[in-house]
């Protein structure tokens, strides 16, 4: 039988109901002893939740101001590894009673059961009748999104309940984001890092059509994409750049020399001037990259010349086909280079940009 004792139940609330009581109720019955309150900047109207909840018997902590979802849960695990150095793991929970005892259990069971470290989540079915349109929509939207640009096969990617076994709790407080992002951004960190991500299904429970949620559906969807979007800025602008020096090259080598091969130096001298660029701000300001430069580099170049080399014999095989006037030629050169867009991120994500092995061990000890 699992020991749930072993297990920090962390619980992140902003203005709370008497729903919290409830939950931290529910969790005790079900044998969970060890819970944290994170007080994310509630109201001063609210603060007597925290009070009762301390005299449930859970530990709390306060923000001060609201900081954000990200921010409180990075204060438990903190908090975690300072004060329970004998604990197992941290189960996060949220306060709107939208978890069942019997789900937290079960997914604390699985993560109990696996040979390794790694993250249990609990999914929810946005298939059923009673989940909220906007939920269903923005959840399979996310799922899609995500899966498609970074390979990451989540069905729920924004669930609150999760299950963290101690050796990959240092690895979350790194993880980039202070608010809804952060759930986000701990799912890709820990495909970069070789931690496996497992689903345990759990009942999906929507109450008063999740009107109480914090999550405001543009500013945090705007987190969420966030390194899709600055992957996709970075991209364009080092597309515009590739693209305007490529037509320039090729009409400039019109006659001369290299006028029979000019599509290739086009297309060469174009990707060099525009690469350095590229590099710089994905592996900066994108990726957020901490692995060695000369790895990232190295891989980076790589990966640019299979692209360099796919987009000229790919440009080259489809002019032969539809003809080579420089118009002609321009748009099939947009067509490919989308193409070899979606691959280049991915392999970016997965592999350019991955952590040096020891760094991702690092989460293991």
């Amino acid at each position: 039988m699992t020991d749930y004792q072993k297990i920090l139940v962390v619980i992140p609330s902003l203005d709370p109901d008497d729903r919290l009581l409830e939950v931290i109720r529910g969790v005790q019955e079900k044998g969970f002893t060890d819970i944290l309150l994170v007080d994310d900047g509630s109201a001063p109207e609210n603060q007597h939740y925290f009070d009762e909840g301390a005299a449930l018997g859970c530990e709390v902590l306060h923000h001060g101001v609201n900081k954000g979802k990200g921010r409180a849960l990075k204060t438990a695990f903190e908090w975690f590894m300072q004060n329970r150095p004998d604990a197992a793991g941290v189960v996060t929970i949220d306060g709107d009673n939208q978890h069942l005892p019997k789900d937290i259990a079960a997914c604390v069971d699985v993560m109990f059961a696996q040979k390794k470290d790694v993250l249990v989540l609990g999914v929810r079915d946005f298939n059923l009748p009673h989940v909220p349109p906007k939920s269903r929509f923005g959840n399979k939207l996310t799922s899609s999104v995500f899966r498609l640009f970074c390979g990451l096969k989540v069905s729920d990617t924004q669930t609150g309940l999760r299950v963290f076994p101690r050796g990959i709790i240092p690895k979350m407080i790194e993880v980039s984001g202070e608010r809804f992002e952060y759930e986000t951004n701990m799912l890709l960190v820990c495909k970069q890092a070789d931690i496996p991500l497992v689903e345990q299904t759990i009942e999906t429970v929507y109450i008063n059509a999740n009107e109480t949620t914090h999550f405001h559906p543009v500013k945090d969807s705007l987190r969420v994409y966030g390194i899709i979007i600055k992957f996709f800025l970075s991209s364009l602008l080092s597309f515009l750049l590739d693209y305007g020096l490529f037509n320039l090259f090729y009409a400039l080598f019109k006659k001369g020399a290299l006028a029979s091969h000019r599509l290739f130096f086009a297309t060469a001298l174009a990707r060099i001037l525009s690469s350095l660029f590229n590099f710089t701000v994905n592996r900066k300001a994108v990726f957020r990259s901490d692995a060695p430069l000369a790895t990232t580099m190295a891989r980076y170049y790589i990966l640019w010349g299979f692209q360099l080399l796919a987009s000229f014999g790919l440009v080259k095989l489809l002019s032969g086909i539809f003809g080579e006037g420089g118009a002609v030629v321009a748009i099939l050169k947009l067509i490919v280079d989308m193409f070899l867009y979606f691959v280049s991120f991915r392999v970016q994500q997965a592999w350019v940009f991955k952590p040096a092995p020891d760094q991702a061990k690092s989460a293991e000890k």
